[in-house]
């Protein structure tokens, strides 16, 4: 299979290093911006292409590794080439294949693949890409070809619906970036406390670090500790009189969804009075 990729950012240079380096036959890039193009045809050890045509005729696969905003565009560009029969793939985590809207009157076949990992860095990303699970949905024609590519990477892969795309990416957002909005909650509560910005980021990284270690090697249930954990009304009762406005109800929240875990992981513990103290 021959893969071609629209768009040459850090998702676009990632994947395609990561695929020459497990054999992939990678055609080369074609992007708005011929340096980017060529830099990541350079890194990738494949070609530059100035002609998008060009790509699409040499290419079995079409990667648009391109801004969410732009995959429509681009696809209103390419489904105007001789595309028949090809493979057209977006990585955006929050769009489906659906965004391919006509893609049956020209005869080929779309998919949304998302690797569930912060792609930051152009050059150093794809190392981090071994230990991605990867998510597919589209088109029954290739669905399993391209399922069975990534699992001979050594790949984690799960087949999911058009229809749960959205959810799936919001579930990903409150593990990554919504958890962020957390820490940074916890290094301003620190800082009103007197610690320095570096200290509270300091301070807070063994817990972080320790505890998503815990999580992963043990899941949610094992993993957790804390007042709600011990059913500690009292305690609970003076964050929530300390707290007020979004930090009293992002804890109140999250509290209460943590105490379903602490019930699971206690079956015969009394949480009454926490429960309580949290839905007032």
């Amino acid at each position: 299979m021959n893969i071609g990729f629209i768009g040459a950012g850090k998702a676009g240079f990632s994947l395609g290093k990561y695929l020459t380096e497990r054999g992939m036959h990678v055609t080369g890039y074609y992007s708005r911006s011929p340096q980017s193009s060529l830099e990541a045809a350079k890194f990738t050890d494949t070609g530059q292409y100035l002609d998008l045509k060009r790509l699409a005729e040499d290419s079995d696969a079409i990667f648009l590794t391109v801004p969410d905003g732009a995959i429509r565009s681009v696809w209103e560009q390419l489904k105007e080439l001789p595309i028949q029969n090809k493979r057209i793939i977006h990585c955006s985590g929050s769009l489906s294949s659906a965004v391919f809207y006509d893609i049956g009157r020209v005869h080929a076949y779309g998919y949304s693949i998302h690797p569930m990992l912060a792609i930051n860095d152009r050059y150093i990303s794809y190392e981090k890409l071994s230990g991605a699970f990867f998510t597919i949905e589209g088109s029954e024609a290739y669905l399993e070809e391209l399922k069975q590519m990534f699992l001979s990477f050594g790949n984690r892969v799960e087949v999911i619906s058009q229809a749960e795309k959205t959810r799936y990416h919001a579930a990903a957002v409150f593990s990554s970036n919504l958890y962020e909005g957390l820490v940074n909650i916890s290094e301003r509560m620190l800082c009103e406390c007197g610690f320095s910005p570096e200290h509270a980021q300091e301070a807070l990284a063994p817990l972080i670090l320790e505890n998503a270690k815990n999580i992963v090697d043990f899941g949610t249930e094992q993993a957790l500790t804390g007042p709600v954990e011990r059913g500690d009304a009292e305690t609970v009762a003076a964050h929530l009189a300390e707290l007020s406005g979004d930090e009293k109800e992002i804890y109140r929240l999250l509290s209460i969804e943590i105490a379903r875990i602490a019930k699971q992981k206690h079956p015969k513990q009394d949480f009454t009075e926490l429960e309580r103290e949290l839905e007032r």
